[in-house]
């Protein structure tokens, strides 16, 4: 039996650093697809992948079966059960995924694998949420080409990865631009936002981290109309007002 340490790795200038949240899934999928395993356990504190995270919703059922696809989605859009770039990774190499639980043997788990193109897609695999955002808004920038360039570059050196991205429909020669980011991003963004807002000529700025990102998930909803007015009639239901829409073919967050 070899045991190594994950986690950790080399940068492009080989330099030691770690992989990132999660990165030790990534460490098991690399390991497993450079030796050629036919699959690769990952054993976790749930038992396997749930359609929503148990802790907050009691009827949370195990999936015991997911495709790449459907699991990429749920991992970037804030499900913490597998980090997103070892789900790709595993996808490129071809390894079956099994996640299991840590504190029961007879669990079955959940499989992660190329799913048949002869089985009918579930409607909604599982549905992920994302509570540490924030939502940075520029106001009044000019709606002419290279402003977004030149905001998202300042953005992207001061270290901040954007998720959502939402721009308005120009009056008068200027728009409004909103983003989502993580907040402990956002947080350290602040010191320099005055700066980007004002490098973009944008009329006014402000920052929102009182925002949420919830996301539906499953390849069945490509062919299923209604699926986003079912979702968004179910927030309206709990007086939840709607800041920003992105979609996928398989995923509306």
């Amino acid at each position: 039996v070899v045991i190594i340490a994950g986690f950790q790795g080399l940068s492009s200038a080989y330099e030691i650093t770690t992989l990132g949240r999660g990165g030790s899934d990534l460490t098991a999928v690399a390991m497993a697809a450079a030796v050629g395993a036919e699959v690769c356990e990952i054993y976790t504190d749930v038992g396997g992948v749930m359609t929503a995270d148990p802790r907050a919703v009691s009827d949370a059922r195990l999936i015991e079966r997911i495709g790449y696809d459907d699991m990429l989605e749920l991992a970037a859009a804030g499900a913490k059960v597998l980090q997103s770039r070892s789900v790709e990774l595993a996808r490129r190499s071809g390894l079956r995924l099994h996640v299991r639980s840590s504190f029961d043997d007879e669990a079955p788990g959940t499989w992660v694998q190329e799913v048949d193109d002869d089985m009918e897609d579930v409607l909604i695999s599982g549905v992920a949420l994302e509570t540490d955002e924030a939502k940075v808004t520029f106001d009044g920038i000019p709606d002419t080409p290279g402003v977004a360039a030149a905001l998202f570059k300042a953005v992207a050196s001061a270290g901040v990865s954007v998720d959502m991205i939402v721009q308005n429909v120009s009056h008068e020669g200027a728009t409004d631009l909103s983003f989502t980011a993580p907040i402990a991003d956002v947080s350290g963004l602040e010191a320099t936002i005055g700066g980007i807002a004002k490098q973009v000529d944008a009329r006014n700025w402000s920052v929102d981290d009182g925002v949420a990102k919830v996301s539906l998930v499953g390849a069945g909803m490509k062919s299923q109309p209604g699926v986003a007015a079912d979702m968004f009639d179910a927030l309206a239901a709990e007086g939840i007002n709607i800041e920003m829409i992105s979609t996928s073919p398989i995923r509306i967050s």
